[in-house]
């Protein structure tokens, strides 16, 4: 009886959810027929994208074509690069309520040696949501307090974390210490107080680069005679290898990481940049790239105007700073494109908006030469929508290519869909 119940239930049940097989790998030439191409670097305009052993070979008309050559028409459509999403913790967190879910911090101050790519999980059930709004890559990065670790930028659609990743230690991540003076039921201690942990934490942050500048010295002098893990994973810092991302929203913040950064010769990377907006000019002046937390971001003060969080990046890009845009997090990121479309009402050109999760997004997580534009020798990683990728209502994504791999966007949510359908036709 057991086994005939067992049998039973097999089945009778519907199958739960499953993350969709990574795609093959490209086995012959493809040709994306009469898009309408956004390249990312022009206009765009109607043109063929071939695509051969998962780089871009050829884009314009009248290409000529491999016999073999597998066609997929596309007229009417919009074809894009594979949208980057930066700095969001997806593969690190499934339920953000379970701890045992979480592989996203440690509990130390000082971890500078931690690589997150080898907590990534690329059987997460988040992942195909994400990939099905369009993003085919992702910026994961190390939660914490202070040094908090590298990040490294994925390729979402791979069997595990080392077939997706595709550029490891792309930052090392600092968060800033708190200049804002807490009061009313929110504060813990008074004012003076406040000021006075908020130094003691600067110092602090200032002795860890202290530290590990002096480990660094020594080990080009040749005369460490042990190896601190923490101060030997900054040795590419201070190389000039290794950008420093650090998350700050308030201008005393950045100024202070601005000085840090010039201090020890860093490419300087701001990660929320609430207030960045203020001080666009001076980030613009010391090439200060921004990416942009708040694009449904609420006013931070009471005198600013409703709108004043949707207009930062139009505002910081006029300005001549780089700019992309993020949802930090993980299941969130996949209203980011629609966040980068409203920010289009509110001063943002609409080609400044694809570049930002595109070409610079590429730019700031340092693999421009492989992604981020429709270029020949880039990777084929690309995405059809059927209207306007950026549109609430235009926005219906149809095929993704990741280095020329066919990606199944099947989902948790389109499983759900047809599953709660077909109960409600029964």
């Amino acid at each position: 009886m057991l086994i005939v119940a067992l049998g039973y239930l097999t089945v009778s049940q519907p199958v739960f959810a499953a993350n969709p097989v990574p795609g093959p790998a490209q086995s012959q030439p493809i040709l994306l027929h009469n898009a309408t191409v956004h390249t990312a670097v022009g206009e765009a305009e109607v043109q063929d994208v071939l695509l051969v052993d998962g780089k871009i070979a050829a884009v314009g008309r009248q290409l000529a074509i491999p016999a073999d050559t597998e066609r997929f028409d596309l007229t009417g459509k919009h074809l894009y690069p594979g949208l980057i999403a930066l700095i969001n913790q997806l593969g690190l967190i499934e339920v953000g309520a379970v701890r045992a879910t979480r592989d996203d911090r440690e509990i130390t101050d000082t971890n500078p040696d931690l690589q997150v790519q080898v907590a990534f999980n690329a059987d997460s059930v988040v992942i195909p949501t994400i990939r099905s709004n369009g993003f085919s890559h992702s910026l994961i990065y190390p939660a914490g307090s202070m040094i908090a670790g590298r990040s490294a930028l994925m390729q979402l659609d791979g069997w595990n974390w080392q077939d997706s990743l595709v550029q490891s230690d792309v930052g090392l991540h600092v968060n800033w210490p708190s200049m804002s003076i807490r009061t009313g039921w929110r504060s813990q201690h008074s004012p003076d107080k406040q000021r006075e942990q908020q130094q003691q934490q600067l110092e602090q942050l200032q002795h860890y680069f202290t530290q590990a500048h002096a480990y660094y010295l020594a080990e080009q002098a040749g005369k460490n005679r042990g190896k601190d893990s923490r101060w030997h994973s900054m040795l590419p810092f201070f190389a000039a290898e290794l950008p420093l991302f650090v998350h700050a929203d308030d201008p005393r913040q950045i100024r202070q990481a601005m000085q840090l950064a010039q201090q020890y010769q860093a490419r300087l990377v701001i990660v929320g940049g609430r207030d960045s907006w203020r001080i666009a000019d001076e980030l613009a002046a010391a090439d200060v790239a921004v990416i942009y937390t708040a694009p449904f971001g609420l006013p931070t003060r009471a005198d600013e105007g409703y709108d004043q969080a949707f207009m930062a990046p139009g505002q910081l890009r006029e300005a001549g700073v780089r700019v992309a845009l993020s949802l930090d997090g993980f299941w969130d990121t996949r209203n980011l494109v629609f966040a980068t479309g409203h920010v289009t009402r509110y001063g943002l050109s609409k080609q400044d908006a694809l570049l930002a999760l595109t070409l610079d997004a590429a730019k700031i997580a340092g693999v421009a030469d492989q992604l981020g534009s429709i270029e020949v020798g880039k990777s084929a990683s690309l995405v059809v929508s059927d209207g306007d990728i950026f549109d609430y209502l235009g926005h219906q994504i149809e095929y993704m290519w990741i280095d020329g791999r066919l990606v199944d966007l099947d989902n948790h949510h389109k499983q759900l869909n047809r599953r709660y359908q077909q109960r409600y036709r029964q």
